[in-house]
């Protein structure tokens, strides 16, 4: 059995539930990139692959993150390939991709489709949308992210395992594909596996919101819009939005442009 996250948080919860129960024993393999940012144009060739890892080290530069892209360290593609000749080789092996209910995770879903569809009647999904969990204080809860989970309540959570069916692998690439083509750069979850799209400079409206007449340091401002924002995103992206706004002039900035601790932004100040 191969299980499938996308989160590196999920990977560490996940081999405490299969410490828990040996029926779910197997390998976890994580999809690193968040495709719920970036551009998607022809993302499963050459060209395109090559424009997002551009597009990645434009927005990681002289960040917290900078020099990423240069190595290994991301490479779905080669993730992907490494799985499916893992499946062609055994063809008893089962892949179980599970994904909360959250854009990154959905994204993630849809990308890895393309290169299951060979595969049909051995790939299950277990998309934990709207369901009620128990947390450490033993309330009710609805995770947004796999993490969330105890580990124990995994072992609940594995009945859902279910086959994704022919009629998902036909309609749920159409649908990815038709997204990759919009040329958009930001997605966001509607609802169930709905996925809207928006521009590059959506998060900017909620970022602002935490700036202020005061100097804060940019560490703080992200930490903030992660803490009361309902939409987020990643720190290198958001970090990336900021910088962006600075260098049109809308703030004023004090310190070294670089690590998100390392300068501090205001509310221009009025003559």
């Amino acid at each position: 059995m191969i299980h499938i996250v996308f989160n590196e948080a999920d990977v560490k919860v996940l081999q405490q539930a299969i410490d828990l129960d040996e029926t779910l024993g197997g390998e976890v393999v994580l999809i690193r990139d968040d495709y719920a940012v970036g551009p998607l144009d022809n993302i499963y060739v050459g060209e395109g692959i090559q424009a997002r890892r551009e597009w990645w080290k434009q927005v990681l530069a002289g960040g917290d993150y900078d020099g990423k892209t240069a190595t290994d360290e991301v490479d779905d593609y080669k993730t992907a390939a490494t799985l499916v000749g893992t499946l062609r080789r055994d063809e008893t092996a089962e892949v179980w991709i599970w994904a909360a209910q959250n854009k990154h995770d959905v994204c993630g879903y849809y990308w890895l489709l393309n290169y299951m569809k060979e595969f049909q009647g051995r790939v299950k999904i277990l998309y934990l949308n709207n369901l009620p969990f128990i947390n450490e204080k033993g309330n009710i809860f609805y995770p947004s992210w796999l993490h969330e989970i105890q580990p124990k309540e995994f072992l609940k959570a594995k009945k859902l395992a279910r086959p994704i069916t022919l009629s998902e692998f036909e309609v749920d690439p159409d649908e990815w594909t038709k997204l990759c083509n919009e040329g958009k750069a930001v997605r966001l979850l509607e609802g169930g596996k709905k996925l809207i799209q928006a521009d590059e400079d959506y998060y900017d409206a909620e970022l602002k919101k935490y700036i202020t007449t005061d100097w804060q340091k940019a560490s703080k401002i992200i930490q903030q819009c992660h803490s009361k924002s309902k939409e987020i995103t990643g720190d290198a992206y958001l970090l990336w939005r900021l910088k962006t706004m600075l260098s049109q002039g809308k703030f004023d900035v004090q310190g070294k442009l670089g690590n998100m601790k390392d300068f501090e932004l205001k509310i221009p100040t009025v003559a």
